[in-house]
């Protein structure tokens, strides 16, 4: 049997790429070269990789170089990367692990960064990659606490929220004083996520340019869900459609001065509704750490308690890290 070699990814190798994407057991938006396409030409010195055995694709590994062009992070530009592949046995994933780091020796390498999505993302639960890598001893440079709602329920789902959650919601719908829908009123949107962010002394990750941008490369990626009062938008989430397993809330915001009206518990709410209608199996909701602590690790205690109120539960987001 012939040996599994990798190759930079060059511009020809586009549709395959995209192709192979389509049919991975692990892949993501992040891994889409469409989704990557969002960020201007120069920002980042990608680096994408393609494993084989002969002619066959048997995995994708987006990311790039930093510092002097031996330090390989994957994603670059992304929330999640690492190895896509289909759903492989063992032997292959351990095959595919040697494979990249006899690659990254012999370009002299220094270190690898590589960030998977959770294992909920994978549509046949497999962790044969990872283990892997940690059979080959790479180790962990960072763990970070997510949290994702579990739609095993299906439409009875909000019997499985907590009290407090079922009593604001069952409010909200009973008094009829706000409304939720699908909008594309972006502009509207980002508006109250920077004031949001700016309370916490932070900034979005992607401009408004950045958004605009993904909706012509990837729309059928985004969904945005707005919470309207007297016909004024007060909050609402954008979602990332990853996979056909996974939903992420990327962004959740509220004009605080109608945080009183609980419009979040109604966003909450309706995503998963709209998620489990939409056969979806799983909403992350996002990391939860304490961003000004200095351990990066730490986490929010405040924000999980908050979550847990809608019957998710934690998931690692785990950087596996090799230096040679």
């Amino acid at each position: 049997m012939q040996k599994i070699t990798l190759h930079k990814y060059l511009p020809e190798n586009r549709d395959e790429w995209q192709k192979f994407l389509a049919q991975t057991n692990n892949g993501t938006m992040f891994h889409s070269l469409d989704f990557l396409d969002y960020h201007p030409k120069g920002k980042f010195d990608f680096y994408h990789l393609m494993f084989r055995r002969g002619d066959e694709l048997l995995g994708i590994l987006p990311g790039g170089v930093k510092e002097d062009g031996k330090v390989f992070w994957s994603p670059v530009g992304a929330s999640y990367g690492s190895i896509a592949t289909k759903d492989i046995r063992f032997e292959t994933a351990l095959e595919m692990v040697d494979a990249m780091l006899d690659y990254f020796r012999t370009e002299n390498f220094r270190e690898i960064f590589l960030i998977p999505p959770p294992m909920i993302y994978s549509l046949n639960v497999s962790q044969h990659i990872e283990y892997a890598m940690l059979y080959r001893k790479f180790d962990f440079e960072l763990h970070y606490i997510s949290h994702a709602i579990d739609l095993k329920y299906g439409k009875d789902f909000l019997e499985h929220f907590d009290k407090t959650a079922r009593k604001n919601i069952h409010k909200i719908l009973r008094e009829g004083k706000l409304s939720v829908r699908e909008s594309d009123e972006y502009d509207e949107f980002y508006e109250i996520l920077l004031n949001n962010k700016a309370k916490h002394n932070a900034t979005p990750t992607h401009s408004l340019e950045d958004i605009h941008r993904l909706l012509e490369l990837v729309p059928q990626n985004l969904k945005l869900l707005m919470v309207y009062y007297d016909g004024k938008p007060i909050a609402g989430s954008l979602l990332f459609l990853c996979n056909s397993k996974v939903t992420l809330c990327f962004y959740t915001m509220l004009l605080y001065e109608y945080e009183e009206l609980k419009p979040v518990y109604l966003v909450n709410y309706e995503i998963t509704r709209w998620a489990t209608e939409h056969g979806y199996e799983w909403v992350d909701i996002g990391v939860s750490q304490d961003t000004h602590a200095e351990d990066p690790m730490t986490p929010s205690i405040d924000l999980i308690n908050f979550k847990e109120r809608f019957n998710s539960r934690g998931i690692l987001r785990s950087t596996f890290h090799y230096k040679f």
